[in-house]
Formats: structure tokens, C-alpha cells, sequence
């Protein structure tokens, strides 16, 4: 079953984001007729996360150059004057000129960039730079101005498990962690409250489990896995071990990066008129396995992810570093905007049955409308997703 966006509500923050794009426009057209000073910092950073996500669906590359003298401005207004005067004085008039951080560092958006490789973007717009601002405000302070250039797309994450995260192009990112602090403070509470219950509670049926795997199948109980979390970092993500210790992981590699780029082969439901996109028939799957597959016991050890912090009981589910090679721009977001969960939209309203696209989306509905209500919401569904078993393999 393919999930559209008629099957959710509109929110008031949908309808806020059209509203952002019209004032997108009508600030690129402002700029178009030319721009005597830069931007102020609200606006500049709103106008970089709108540059971004249009190129994230283009695939159109654009550059963001930041100059950052906040030594020199604090010293001489009129020195700071004089380089925002030059800077406005020689952009196109399809580039936009702000604050990146008000009165400290000025950011250049270029769209447009040709068919030039970076290098030569790079070495060219660096000796312009530093010819203007030597003739502005003479050597000696052009010096204190460090120049830096961001381009994007690109690549923000370098597999290792190190945080990815560009700061100077994602500043929407950090400024939604100081967003609903109490509500972000009462998720965590509620992650702890109910993780650690459930690891108490369900204490037995994980005794039960351990010993179906371990009287049913050499190796060991629990499988242990690089995923990337929030920000791209890598944790340990626990499962009950569902396959057999010889399996190939090529199989479910070849797959999900089909999968990801939409060419993979939908399997038939047999119970349903409907298409699975997940591996139905795994030979290397266990008779246990499959039951607990089937019902998702073998996501219990998460509950231990949740206390620790690496995920939440509501969020995206967290992918394995290798999936991120078939990423385009616009899937990472699913992983820098919100932490990984144990469930979310996802589970409760497709689970296998849809595309990796319209996963991601519903992932960055969630991102976008988050709320405790939301997240008690999904959280009183997922019960009964778990006992149907639709989508589950």
C-alpha cells in the first residue's frame, strides 16, 4: 500500500512552509535588483536552508562562501562598512549577500555555477576576494578575514562515524535543537520512563527468546550492527539475532541499495493484493527468526539504544553506514534532522509496503510535526502494527 500525502493531516507548519517559499521568492527577486546591504542574520539563514533543499530535489549545485571577520568588525564599524559595500557592489545578480552571523561573518550564496570543477571555483573566487578586500581595507586587515567555501551537494559524510554535519550550511539544524526545549526534555523522559520499563517488564519474555535462538541455532543471542544516528554519528544497534552466523550480508546490500535508488523488484504479498519491497523468502532467515521477525520481538534489545540515549522509542529507523552511498541529498535528512527511533510514522503507516522515498517522506513529516502528542499517537498504534504483521518479513 503506497502512502500518500492524503493519508495524513495537513498541519499549520505545512501551511507556514508555503507561506516561507512566497517570501523566499519575493527576497530572491529583491536581490535580483540588487542588494546595498547584506541581509540581516534571520533572514540570510532562512533563505541558505531554502537555497539547500532546493538543491537537494534539483541535484543543482550552489556554493556558500563565508567570510568571517568578527575581530576586524568589532574594532572598526567603518572597516566593516566598506567590505559589505565592496561584496554587494561586485555579486551577480542572481547571488545573495548576508549575514551568516550578524555583524561577524557575511555569507555569499552563488547559485549557478557552471560546469567548472570546485577547485577552479574555488581559486578563482579566492583571488577575487582577496583583491577587493585588500583594496577596501588594505592587506593588514584583509588578513584577519578568514574565507571559507561550502558547496552543496556534497559530501557530508565520510562513513567513519565521526558527526558530518557541515554547520555552516545546516543552520536550520541547530537552531531546531533549541527549539520546544521542555517538549524535548519531557521526550527524553518519556524515552527513559518507558525503556527502562520495558526492559524490566519484559525481562522473561527476553529469557524466552535468548534461549529459542540459542537451542534452535549456533552463534550468539543478540546481533550487534553499525547504524547511523543522528548528525551521522555510528552506535551499536542491538537486534535478536534472526539469521544465521554464516549469512552473506551481500544479499541484503545489493538489495537495499536497489531499493534505495527505486529500481528494486516489488515481492508479492500472498495474503494481500499488495507489494512488498523487503526480502520475503531469506533462506538465511531462522525458523525463530522468522517469528519474531514477523512480530518484531527481535527489536526488543533497542530499548536499550532508548536508555542510552543513540535512539528514541519514536523516530526514524536508523540505516546501516553502507545505505548512505545510494542516498541522495534530500534522504539524509532523514538522519540530521531527528534521532533514530524504535518506531514512527513509518511502521504504523506502511512499514514494507512502501518506497524508500515515501519513507523518507513520512520520516521528514515527523521531523517537521513533531510532538509528545504526536509521538503517544504512534506510540499507542504500534501495538497493533506489531500484532498484524502487515509488511513484516
Amino acid at each position: 500500500m503506497a502512502i500518500s500525502d492524503s493519508n495524513l493531516p495537513v498541519s499549520a507548519s505545512e501551511v507556514q512552509s508555503v507561506m516561507e517559499k512566497d517570501r523566499y521568492q519575493q527576497a530572491l527577486h529583491h536581490a535580483a535588483n540588487g542588494q546595498k546591504e547584506p541581509l540581516p542574520e534571520p533572514v540570510f539563514l532562512r533563505l541558505l536552508t531554502m537555497e539547500r533543499r532546493r538543491a537537494e530535489r534539483s541535484g543543482r549545485s550552489f556554493l556558500l562562501i563565508v567570510l568571517d571577520g568578527a575581530q576586524m568588525f568589532a574594532e572598526s564599524r567603518t572597516a566593516m562598512a566598506r567590505v559589505t559595500k565592496a561584496l554587494c557592489a561586485c555579486i551577480r545578480e542572481t547571488d545573495l549577500i548576508g549575514w551568516h552571523r550578524q555583524d561577524a561573518a557575511v555569507g555569499i550564496i552563488l547559485t549557478e555555477l557552471g560546469a567548472a570543477d570546485q577547485n577552479s571555483i574555488r581559486r578563482a573566487l579566492l583571488d577575487t576576494l582577496t583583491e577587493t578586500l585588500n583594496s577596501k581595507v588594505g592587506p593588514e586587515q584583509a588578513e584577519q578575514i578568514l574565507i571559507t567555501f561550502h558547496f552543496f551537494p556534497g559530501e557530508h559524510f565520510d562513513h567513519k562515524g565521526g558527526p558530518s554535519v557541515d554547520k555552516q550550511l545546516y543552520p536550520d539544524l541547530h537552531a531546531t535543537k533549541k527549539s520546544k526545549p521542555v517538549a524535548r526534555l519531557v521526550k527524553r523522559a518519556i524515552d527513559v520512563a518507558g525503556s527502562l520499563a520495558a526492559l524490566i517488564l519484559l525481562s522473561p519474555v527476553f529469557a524466552l527468546i535468548a534461549a529459542a535462538i540459542k537451542l534452535t541455532s549456533k552463534g550468539p543471542v543478540l546481533f550487534r550492527q553499525g547504524r547511523v544516528g543522528q548528525h551521522g554519528v555510528v552506535f551499536q544497534f542491538l537486534k535478536f539475532r534472526s539469521m544465521r552466523v554464516d549469512s552473506d550480508p551481500r544479499v541484503h546490500r545489493e538489495f537495499v541499495n536497489e531499493f534505495i535508488r527505486g529500481s528494486a523488484n516489488a515481492s508479492p504479498d500472498e495474503k494481500k493484493e499488495a507489494k512488498v519491497y523487503k526480502i520475503t523468502a531469506d533462506s538465511r532467515v531462522t525458523r525463530v527468526g522468522a517469528l519474531l521477525r514477523k512480530t518484531s520481538l527481535d527489536e526488543l534489545p533497542q530499548f536499550w539504544n532508548v536508555l542510552m540515549g543513540e535512539m528514541s522509542l519514536v523516530g526514524p529507523r536508523p540505516p546501516i553506514p553502507y545505505e548512505l552511498e545510494s542516498y541522495r541529498a534530500w534522504h539524509k535528512r532523514r538522519i540530521f534532522e531527528v534521532k533514530p527511533g524504535l518506531t514512527g510514522l513509518w511502521q504504523v503507516y506502511g512499514r514494507s509496503r512502501t518506497t524508500f522515498d515515501e519513507m523518507v517522506r513520512l520520516d521528514l513529516r515527523y521531523a517537521r510535526t513533531w510532538s509528545i502528542l504526536l509521538d503517544l499517537k504512534i506510540l499507542l498504534q504500534t501495538p497493533r502494527a506489531m500484532l498484524s504483521g502487515e509488511g513484516a518479513y
